[in-house]
């Protein structure tokens, strides 16, 4: 009975430990478990991509890591998920004004999309999350950060007028994270990242993830990172298979009319549509407002509030067309964008790849259009280098005439409101004055004309007419004084 019992003991201590196997995979098998491997699920990280199988590992070890991905390929996700597992390992308190993990993103609504993350994942785990972001009140940032958080998700600039202002310590933060670092990294941040990196902790943990890293940036990230581990889950500058992308060559007089006769199919699901410049992108939500399109418009002159409450009715299906600048392709994830149009092409040839990759995320289908004046090839050719393909050209409107000018509308008024106007406007004629009545100065001290209807600016009210001008008053009392003590002595 006995050796029996041992037997069922085995076969069932076998079969539990054949069940444990079988279930560790996805994430779990990269070493995430308990209540964050529970919350990765809720959220919708069932299946680990690419950069997170690669990136997740070697961040558990402690070792730095330079992750590079195509756009849209869960970057934010391979470096929360780890960080938040080894914050719930540290088991410490949280110390007034510091930062455990700090990541830095170049534009507020990229930082404010991996703050959500964090704070998706974090539920459950007793960790706090806070935003550090410039174009809003600062008084809320501070009070936050007051008792010290967890994960701080920030922009350079006012991070560093908060670390300049001690309401916030990076002394204990241990892991930092450049998110889009190839931008990070630019000429215009690198002050400021410089700064910030050298007041974190000396033993801290740093990553680079980006869509695209050159060489000069690469060798400048260098020197941030100790003997990282190189992750590469694509190579640099490519786009993902599934946008299907297309140029459509046509002179800047005639973008205009094209672009209204794509969106007049309404069977075209949310456009995203790129423009060079902010004055660009107010010019053609202007355009697609007369044509009779409702659209809303995002760049660096509209405030943080005007900027998120645009994203989040694009996100939520009332805005369909959305005109953006630069700022807007740096990992902003909009779910079901179908369609991305380039109106301008831009400066730097790598963010065409940011620009499309806001469609055809996470495996779905997407389509990429670019408008090419022929004063922009020489862009169109550095895009094409960088992706290391040739991009067709499916229709060109170089043959036809550019279209006429068309008048200005002006705003149409209502029937009688010029009369109205005109009845309600003030009489602005000089005021009749009665003879004989004289003011303080000597000069004639009127009323208003009563059939007229007007207003005499001059004149002084009634009870003040008939009065004499006061005398002005002998301010100097110790003179005054002087010349009464003379006069008495002369007498």
């Amino acid at each position: 009975m006995r050796r029996k019992r041992c037997r069922k003991k085995i076969i069932l201590n076998e079969n539990k430990n054949l069940n444990s196997t079988a279930e560790v995979s996805g994430f779990a098998e990269l070493g995430i478990s308990g209540v964050l491997l529970a919350a990765a699920t809720r959220v919708g990280f069932e299946h680990p991509k690419p950069i997170q199988t690669l990136a997740i590992p070697p961040y558990l070890a402690g070792r730095d890591v330079l992750g590079l991905a195509q756009t849209g390929s869960g970057k934010t996700a391979a470096f929360a998920l780890p960080i938040l597992s080894r914050i719930v390992a540290l088991g410490t308190k949280r110390i007034p004004r510091t930062a455990r993990a700090l990541i830095l993103a170049p534009t507020r609504e990229l930082a404010v999309q991996i703050e959500e993350v964090f704070r998706e994942l974090a539920k459950g785990l007793h960790l706090s999350t806070a935003l550090v972001l410039g174009g809003v009140s600062r008084g809320g940032q501070v009070k936050r950060l007051h008792m010290g958080v967890d994960v701080l998700v920030a922009t350079p600039g006012r991070l560093v007028d908060l670390v300049r202002e001690k309401d916030v310590s990076l002394a204990e933060t241990r892991f930092l994270v450049l998110d889009e670092a190839d931008r990070m990294l630019d000429m215009g941040f690198l002050p400021d990242v410089k700064r910030l990196v050298k007041a974190t902790h000396r033993d801290r943990q740093t990553s680079l993830f980006s869509a695209t890293m050159p060489a000069e940036i690469e060798a400048l990230a260098g020197n941030l990172l100790k003997d990282p581990v190189r992750v590469e889950a694509a190579p640099q500058s490519t786009t993902a298979s599934e946008i299907a992308q297309s140029v459509v060559m046509a002179r800047t007089r005639q973008k205009r009319g094209i672009l209204a006769g794509m969106l007049a199919d309404q069977a075209i699901g949310p456009v995203l549509i790129f423009a060079r410049t902010k004055h660009g992108a107010d010019v053609v939500t202007r355009n697609l407002e007369r044509d009779g399109f409702s659209a809303a418009v995002i760049h660096g002159n509209k405030s943080q509030n005007a900027r998120q409450r645009a994203l989040n009715g694009f996100r939520d299906g009332s805005v369909r067309i959305l005109v953006a600048t630069d700022i807007a392709a740096r990992g902003i994830d909009v779910p079901g964008i179908t369609h991305v149009v380039n109106y301008d092409l831009p400066d730097e040839a790598e963010s065409y790849v940011h620009r499309i990759g806001r469609t055809g995320r996470n495996g779905a289908d997407g389509i990429a259009i670019t408008l090419c004046d022929p004063a922009e090839t020489s862009k169109l050719r550095q895009v094409e280098r960088i992706i290391r393909m040739r991009l067709p050209v499916t229709a060109s409107h170089l043959d036809q005439p550019d279209p006429a000018p068309q008048p200005r509308e002006k705003p149409a008024r209502a029937e009688g409101a010029g009369q109205r106007e005109q009845d309600h406007r003030p009489n602005r004629s000089r005021p009749a004055h009665k003879p004989g009545r004289k003011g303080p100065h000597g000069k004639p001290a009127g009323r208003p004309h009563e059939e007229s209807g007007g207003e005499n600016r001059h004149a002084l009210p009634r009870q003040l007419m008939d009065k004499p001008a006061a005398k002005k008053p002998f301010r100097n009392r110790k003179r005054r004084g002087n010349f009464r003590r003379q006069a008495s002595n002369a007498a």
